[in-house]
């Protein structure tokens, strides 16, 4: 897909590598942006005037169908959808720091609404032109580490989710891809991990894959990782439990 022209939609598009995606894409497509909190996108809006902004909690089903309604009242298509909101707890179920109501909302920002979102806006992505739908995911998809397990599962199960709904739409206008990140520098991973891809480059890869048309983008590290777990995957596993 050229990347030009183009209504694009993005979650999470007020911090990290939303962010800078949404500054990559600005100046040559139509941009919404939808982000849970409103201080960041008026922010976000006063630097770049151009985009329209939508305030949704998306661990709230509600929400989800409003932000959908509003936006499908206000645009006849949409040729990108980029599901890129995520949240992330690092407690593990024995510490004392965990919350219990975490899991609701991790499994609803980082899967539920990314399946709701998606099923909601397909009808403005149905259409006569190439349209994609791109899902932000993790190397933790393929292996998951000890901490996080809530967060891992998300991105195990969006990585079947992405496979199966590119079966449902492969005889439409619509191409489901899914783009395999490392650990990038972002407020989310801030004091976990070295050597870390910053959210800039990341942005750059997801773009490349898009514009390829790549339908798995293992990007950077993820791509030794998809070796490793091929040819010795006992390995792999032992690297991404200290992830």
């Amino acid at each position: 897909m050229k990347l030009k022209g183009k209504r694009i939609v993005i979650t999470g598009g007020t911090s990290g590598i939303g962010y800078e995606l949404v500054k990559s894409f600005y100046s040559d497509n139509e941009l919404i942006v939808v982000s849970r909190d409103q201080v960041k996108l008026s922010r976000l809006s006063d630097e770049l005037q151009r985009i329209a902004i939508y305030k949704a909690d998306l661990s709230k089903l509600e929400d989800i169908v409003a932000v959908a309604d509003a936006i499908k009242r206000q645009y006849e298509s949409i040729d990108l959808l980029i599901n890129n909101a995520a949240i992330q707890y690092t407690a593990t179920f024995l510490d004392e720091t965990f919350r219990y109501e975490n899991i609701a909302d991790e499994i609803a920002v980082n899967f539920t609404s990314i399946c709701c979102l998606t099923y909601h806006l397909l009808p403005s992505l149905l259409h006569d032109e190439s349209a994609v739908i791109l899902n932000v995911n993790s190397g933790l998809a393929l292996a998951p580490k000890k901490t996080s397990a809530v967060y891992c599962a998300t991105k195990g199960g969006l990585n079947i989710f992405t496979q199966s709904l590119r079966y449902q739409l492969e005889k439409t206008n619509i191409s489901v891809q899914q783009a395999f990140l490392p650990l990038v520098d972002t407020q989310m991973t801030r004091g976990r991990g070295r050597n870390k891809m910053s959210a800039q480059e990341a942005a750059i890869h997801v773009i490349r894959g898009i514009e390829r048309d790549i339908q798995d983008h293992y990007v950077g590290k993820v791509k030794l990782l998809k070796i490793l777990l091929r040819l010795t995957p006992s390995v792999a596993l032992r690297i991404t439990k200290k992830y």
